[in-house]
């Protein structure tokens, strides 16, 4: 997921089709998201440049962190003005304009033709045998493999229809926060929700439990692109439901905040921050979470009101006549505090959750999995100071 300083915003999400998956070559995901970032100014030029290079170079080659992932993509792509949901089937596509409200996950979602379509798309359907009746023609149903084990166990369905619930009631009133909410989702909701028994990928906010269930939400964003600034709610954190929301704008942009992340834990990187405190409070989730969880919705509500503050005195005439340069200089200043002020609040829940004593201990497969990656990723603190985990 990125923006760039036009306001063009993409998200991208795997998907798994019946056209083959090519392991050598091509652009990921990824990659055709950041080449439209670099060279779009409306959503509709991002579209026009995914296809174009989807259909020159195609799309392929391993994804995966750890190991080997082979899928292929969808995007929604949006601007100030519209937005697109683009779905692709090796150099095949399909895109739908968004009427209203839209969300993508790890399946296929467009029904029908679409708006607009690759010129073969639907031939090669009728070629490979998988429609009979060019007028009956549906792509979701034509070229989603249902019977691909990552399709099955992706639940993309099952997220998408919890986003789409959400964003259904509060239509009319859909703000950060209620983006914030949809992001920090569980499934199935319930007040002793629990990653050890409940985490699945059946959820918005991805927990990792076993090696059946490895995936983790690394990540989160949510953006705000109709106002002369964009801000971009951004975690720098994973597991949304343990992070606070942080702004970063454009123009501005990302200071430089601690040191640069890599797969080893550093007390010094604010992702490796944060994930110092996820892991704690996986070790008894309700009960530590609930330690600092209206703290972090207080501090959160305290950074958008602080925002809506900053933009109003930008907008009053002795600052919004200061050049572009010094703008940025303001607001990325504004994000760094925001960063800092996190930081340290996750320095003081980190104190108080790891002297707390451990009520739900948790199973021994799930200990070990965790041990693990803690090993992996040399936190040993973790390992001494909680018998459990030893």
């Amino acid at each position: 997921m990125g923006a760039n300083e036009y306001g063009v915003t993409i998200g991208n999400e795997a998907v798994y089709t019946k056209e083959k998956y090519k392991k050598q070559g091509g652009l990921l995901g990824m990659d055709l998201l950041r080449l439209a970032l670099e060279r779009s100014k409306t959503a509709q030029e991002a579209l026009e440049i995914i296809i174009d290079l989807l259909e020159l170079y195609g799309q392929g080659g391993n994804a995966g962190y750890n190991g080997h992932e082979y899928y292929q993509n969808s995007f929604i792509i949006a601007d100030k003005a519209e937005a697109w949901v683009l779905e692709t089937a090796d150099k095949l596509w399909i895109a739908e304009k968004v009427k209203d409200i839209r969300a993508i996950s790890n399946t296929i979602t467009i029904r029908g033709k679409g708006d607009l379509h690759h010129p073969d798309l639907i031939t090669n359907a009728i070629e490979n045998g998988w429609c009979k009746d060019p007028e009956k023609f549906d792509f979701y149903e034509v070229y989603v493999d249902k019977f691909k084990l990552e399709q099955i166990f992706a639940y993309g369905n099952n997220r998408i229809s919890c986003s789409m619930s959400i964003l259904s009631e509060n239509l009319g009133n859909i703000d950060e926060q209620t983006m914030m909410q949809i992001l920090r989702n569980h499934t199935p909701e319930k007040n002793n929700w629990n990653p050890v028994k409940d985490a699945s990928m059946k959820s918005i906010c991805v927990h990792a439990k076993n090696i059946l269930n490895p995936a983790q939400s690394t990540i989160s964003m949510v953006s705000v692109i109709g106002e002369p600034i964009q801000t971009h709610w951004i975690t720098g954190s994973s597991a949304p439901c343990t992070s606070v929301f942080k702004p970063v704008f454009l123009p501005g942009g990302m200071p430089k905040i601690g040191t640069k992340a890599t797969k080893f834990y550093d007390k010094n990187n604010i992702w490796w921050k944060h994930e110092e405190l996820h892991r704690l409070v996986l070790m008894d989730y309700n009960n530590r979470l609930d330690n600092f969880r209206e703290e972090r919705d207080a501090l959160e509500k305290k950074f958008i009101e602080e925002t809506r503050k900053l933009f109003n005195e930008i907008l009053a005439e002795e600052i919004k006549n200061k050049k572009i340069e010094e703008l940025s200089r303001v607001l990325k200043e504004f994000t760094k505090k925001k960063f800092s002020e996190t930081m340290l609040k996750e320095d003081l829940w980190i104190e108080r959750v790891s002297s707390m004593e451990i009520q739900n201990k948790q199973n021994f497969a799930y200990r070990r999995f965790w041990q693990k990656l803690n090993k992996q990723n040399k936190m040993p603190f973790i390992k001494m100071k909680h018998n459990f985990l030893r």
